[in-house]
């Protein structure tokens, strides 16, 4: 028989992506004033796997992630994403998203993404969002799944998901949890 176990805290990990980079700074300050201070940013990225997001937010896109220090209980996560998708509306132009915001999170074994979309894959966690397990972790490394969004499966954004995998696991070692 299996006994329930109660979850790990997780790694909060937002991504965000944009044209003009300096939408940046005040969307991380705007994320680290409601969700804590931040650990780790990404070198910026090119965001040219997609052409999807083109027609409403132009070209060319880049992309940075944050992870946050503090770690956060799973059930948050939709919570997380509507504190999110409000940030997009209020970077809105015509109607149009400036800047899209993807809330995440890491644990040893795995990389989450939060999305208000149903699919095969994506399971239902409540308040109108689904989980999508985007990443795994095993041989030491990110691997990718078939529905892995092609920015996330890219060698840079996994190279930076271990080094922060890495500080996670130094997180748990501390308990520092929010």
């Amino acid at each position: 028989m299996s006994r329930p176990q109660p979850p790990s805290p997780a790694k909060l990990v937002i991504g965000l992506f944009m044209k003009d980079k300096a939408l940046f700074a005040p969307a991380a300050e705007t994320l680290s004033d409601a969700l804590g201070p931040v650990d780790l940013v990404s070198p910026w990225l090119s965001f040219d796997y997609t052409s999807y997001y083109e027609s409403e937010m132009g070209a060319p896109l880049f992309r940075r992630i944050l992870a946050f220090k503090s770690l956060i209980a799973q059930e948050n996560l939709p919570a997380i994403k509507h504190r999110t998708n409000r940030l997009e509306s209020d970077y809105t132009d015509g109607g149009h998203r400036r800047i899209n915001i993807d809330p995440g999170y890491l644990l040893m074994e795995r990389f989450v993404l939060a999305t208000g979309k149903n699919f095969s894959h994506r399971i239902y966690i409540g308040e109108n969002i689904y989980a999508d397990l985007t990443l795994t972790y095993t041989k030491r490394a990110f691997q990718t799944l078939p529905w892995t969004y092609p920015d996330y499966a890219s060698a840079e954004i996994r190279q930076f998901l271990l080094q922060v995998r890495h500080k996670y696991s130094m997180d748990l070692k501390k308990k520092e949890f929010q």
